[in-house]
Parts: structure tokens; C-alpha cells; sequence
């Protein structure tokens, strides 16, 4: 089908303001024609709240464009440019099969990227046909919408469509491509792009840029956007310090719910502050700090007890990206990253804490809090605990249903922790109801996820995950309906696997 700019009814209301940044950082073009696409998922509540119609972007018409057979009016395609270091090995990279499609605003005035994943080969690919799965695509589907009813900032999932084209991976797939919702794709890649291959004007515009877009209250009290080397320092430092403060607390987020991101490359660290790139991410069961899903991730490099670590490094390699901005002497550039730096640790703890005492339903702080959660963990290792479920016992106010309960050194843990809640102020009642908002659940459990993909992608049976998507939309609510998602896999002497690029 050709591409044409025909209006549609939907509500598009594009944008491009990542077009008018220096060429260097995309490509323009059109995505790649698809045979025969269908709609076969649609996120009626985000398309109302970008300002579409729901039911219009049910049609034929509207499912083109999420094939990339037809353009909105107003959009402008592009593959952005980014790098990466990925598993520690710095590469050139770029959206070898996405195209952004233009930026939503919405009737409030927000700006959220369109982007369609498995839109087809560009520039970027690197020897990739540039098209996705449906098994994937409906994977981040599910897990971006889980992430986003658990409270975690997160780019979310618009539809997915089938393309009626198969490809071609171990065996031959249905082809399918991802409407994914952001709010920007710019990455720590994007900066260690424009570093490597750029000059400081480029890096002092994609600075601004990411200012104004991410954080425009930081932005108007500083000087943004103005001449000279001190405005270039002042942005530079502010967006440094601004990015470091939305991703501890990202980071923390992750961690209380035990999600594992799996590939926390620098080119899948969003500035924004959002959780970016479903691959072979997954959530635990049996709490171990050590625990990893990805099939590639042999030496457990991005484990869930690495993660802060992890984001640590990931922005040191962004603040190295800015040094020719921060000062013209290195070492003193140096010097003021490092202090900006010092300050993630710091802030990871309070909120990681902050959020770990509220899943105990503690409201105040002792000194010896920290120390009362680390046995809690250390017990739920030692005998392979559900994250998960044992919280919620605890939260239920039912520990007889943890998994530990029988055991003697939980029994002492447990006169520790209520005798803790009887040192504070608030009630009973008020330190449960707090739990109850702090511990899920639900969680996408793996094999829950997996039924919900094998039924779709293999019997066209979308049933399965409609149900699912049901019970994770409200995480907290604490409900009996909500029993039979809460329990664990059959045992099984495979671990469980996610892979990516698929």
C-alpha cells in the first residue's frame, strides 16, 4: 500500500521538535509497507488520554498508520541516532527497526513521543530486517502496562498490529509492530552520540533540548538558552543533576517490586526517567539478589542486585559526555561530574529505604530500620521466599501464608518488626492500609506471561492476556479474584529465560 499523507478522524495532533535539532542525530524516512496489517490490541485508556479516538483508531485507516502504510498528517518520520555501551563495550547503534513518527500533543499540551517498533530497516540496522515478533511486541505490551499500574514511570504501549508477513527467526514468526508512548526516546546514547561524533554545539543544543522537553521548572530557574560558556555550564550541570535525581529513584522503584530490567545497556537509560525497553526484562519470584532471566547475561552483569550499581556506571558514562560543557579545564570538569555523581548513592538509599519501610507500613524513621529490613531479605533468601507473596502477607496482616512462617528466625524477626510498628504514632490500621498501597498483589508473573503469549501468538486466542491485563491494572487492590495470579510456577529444573531482540 502506498504512503500518503491523508487526514485521518483519529485526533492526531503531531509535532516535531526533534526534527529541528541537528541532522547528525536522525534520519529521515517512511517506515517499510506491510501486507496485510491488523489490529489486534488497542490501549483504549492511553489513546483517550493522548487525545485520540478509540474508536477510530479501530478502523482500517488507523491501523495502517500503525503498520506505517499510512502517515498521519502533520507526522515526519525518523530513526533516531544514538550509541551505547552494551555489556560494557561501546558501539554506534541507532533504532535499527523504530521509527518515531512525530510527537502527540495532547489537549492539556503534553508532548509524547509515537514510535513504531518493527516499522522495518533503516539506516541503523546493522544487518537486521528491521521487523519484530508478535510474541515480543506483545510482551512489552503487557509488562510496560503492568510497570505503569505499579506507579513505576515507564514508556507505555499504545497497540500492536499485525503486519501479515511472517519472519524469519530460529523458525518462522508471525511479524507484528509496537505503537510505543514515551515521553521521549532521547537515551544516554543519544548524548554519548552526539559526543563521539559531534562537537560541543551539538551537545549544547541536544542539552537544551532535553532541558526544556524533561525539565522545564529546573530550566526556567536556570540559564537555559542563552550565550556563552557560563549558560553552556549552567545546562549542562542542571541536567546532569536533574537526570541523576529521576533515575535514583527510578532505580529504588525497580528494586521494591523486584523487576529486572535484564539489559541496562546506556543506549536503554531514558532521561526522561522512564523505564525504557522491554526485552529480557522479567520480574522474580524467589528473592536472591543475584537473579537474572537474560539469556546473554551469563556473567550477571545486570542482575537485580546490580541494578543500582549499574545505573551508577551508566551515568558516569553520561556525565563523561558532558565535560567539554561543565568546564574548559578537564580536571576541574571532572571534579564537578564526581561531586554531581556522589549524590546518586545517597539519593537511591533514601528513596530505596523510604520505599522499603512503607512496605513494612513503618511511617517514621529509626536507625536501626535499614537493619531490620536487611534480616527480613537476608531470611527470605536463605529460604528461598516469594518477593512478592511474602509481602503481601505481611501486608494482609496473614503471615501464616508466607512460605517462612514456621520458621524460628522469622518468628523472632516478626516480634522485632511489631514491636517496631508499636514505637510509632500511627495506628494499626494505618500502618496495614499503608502496606497495602506499597506491596502488590500481582505482579506480570513469567509463566502467567507466558500462557497469556502463547495463547495469542500461537492460537490467536487474545482471551488470555485480556484477563491478565485485567488483574494487573490494579496491582494494589487486594483482592480474592486477584488469588489465582498470585501463585507460584510448577517447579521446574529449567530457569526461566527472556532473550533479545526478537
Amino acid at each position: 500500500m502506498d504512503i500518503n499523507n491523508k487526514p485521518l478522524s483519529a485526533g492526531w495532533n503531531f509535532d516535531n521538535s526533534y526534527a529541528a535539532l541537528p541532522d547528525m542525530l536522525y534520519t529521515k524516512m517512511s517506515p517499510k509497507s506491510v501486507r496485510a496489517p491488523k489490529l489486534v490490541v488497542l490501549n483504549e485508556r492511553l489513546a483517550e488520554s493522548l487525545g485520540l479516538n478509540a474508536e477510530a483508531l479501530r478502523s482500517d485507516d488507523a491501523a495502517d498508520v500503525f503498520a506505517g502504510n499510512r502517515i498521519p498528517e502533520g507526522a515526519e518520520p525518523l530513526a533516531q541516532a544514538y550509541a551505547g555501551h552494551q555489556f560494557g563495550h561501546f558501539n554506534r547503534l541507532g533504532d535499527g527497526r523504530a521509527l518515531l513518527i512525530g510527537e502527540q500533543i495532547t489537549p492539556s499540551g503534553e508532548r509524547f513521543d509515537i514510535q513504531l517498533k518493527g516499522s522495518g530497516r533503516t539506516p541503523y540496522s546493522r544487518g537486521g530486517d528491521g521487523r519484530a515478533a508478535l510474541g515480543p511486541m506483545l510482551r512489552e505490551y503487557i509488562i510496560s502496562e503492568a510497570m505503569h499500574a505499579l506507579g513505576i514511570p515507564t514508556t507505555r504501549s499504545l497497540a500492536v498490529v499485525t503486519t501479515g508477513e511472517p519472519i524469519q527467526r530460529e523458525k518462522e514468526l508471525p511479524g507484528a509492530i509496537l505503537t510505543r508512548v514515551a515521553a521521549s526516546h532521547i537515551r544516554v546514547g543519544t548524548f554519548q552520540y552526539a559526543a563521539a561524533w559531534g562537537g560541543a554545539e551539538e551537545l549544547r543544543k541536544l542539552t537544551e533540548y532535553t532541558l526544556l522537553r524533561h525539565f522545564p521548572e529546573a530550566a526556567a530557574n536556570g540559564e537555559v538558552g542563552g550565550e556563552g560558556k557560563d549558560s553552556a555550564r549552567g545546562s549542562s550541570l542542571l541536567l546532569l543533576n536533574e537526570v541523576i535525581r529521576r533515575q535514583a529513584k527510578l532505580i529504588a522503584q525497580w528494586q521494591h517490586v523486584g523487576f529486572i530490567h535484564g539489559v541496562m545497556n546506556t543506549d536503554n537509560m531514558a532521561l526522561s526517567g522512564e523505564t525504557i525497553d522491554y526485552g529480557p526484562c522479567a520480574f522474580m519470584d524467589v528473592y536472591d539478589p543475584a537473579t537474572v532471566f537474560s539469556s546473554i547475561d551469563s556473567n550477571g552483569r545486570y542482575a537485580y542486585g546490580n541494578q543500582p550499581q549499574i545505573a551508577l556506571w551508566n551515568l558516569s558514562r553520561f556525565a563523561e559526555t558532558l565535560l567539554p560543557l561543565l568546564d574548559d579545564e578537564e580536571e576541574r570538569a571532572i571534579s564537578i561530574a564526581e561531586q554531581a555523581l556522589g549524590e546518586f548513592g545517597v539519593q537511591y538509599h533514601e528513596h530505596w529505604l523510604r520505599g522499603m519501610r512503607a512496605k513494612l507500613g513503618i511511617s517514621n524513621a529509626e536507625e536501626q530500620d535499614e537493619e531490620l529490613v536487611q534480616d527480613l531479605l537476608v531470611l527470605m533468601q536463605k529460604h528461598r521466599a516469594d518477593y512478592t507473596n511474602t509481602f503481601r502477607a505481611l501486608a494482609e496482616d496473614e503471615p501464616e501464608k508466607t512460605s517462612l512462617y514456621e520458621i524460628e528466625e522469622f518468628q523472632r524477626w516478626q516480634e522485632r518488626w511489631q514491636a517496631r510498628l508499636d514505637r510509632q504514632v500511627a495506628s494499626r490500621e494505618e500502618a496495614r492500609q499503608m502496606m497495602r498501597s506499597s506491596n502488590p498483589t500481582v505482579i506480570p508473573r513469567n509463566h502467567r506471561v507466558e500462557e497469556a503469549l502463547e495463547a495469542a501468538a500461537e492460537r490467536g486466542d487474545y482471551s488470555v492476556m485480556e484477563r491478565l491485563l485485567a488483574v494487573l491494572a490494579q496491582p494494589y487492590a487486594h483482592t480474592a479474584e486477584q488469588a489465582p495470579y498470585c501463585t507460584l510456577p510448577d517447579p521446574s529444573g529449567l530457569p526461566y529465560r527472556t532473550f533479545c531482540g526478537t
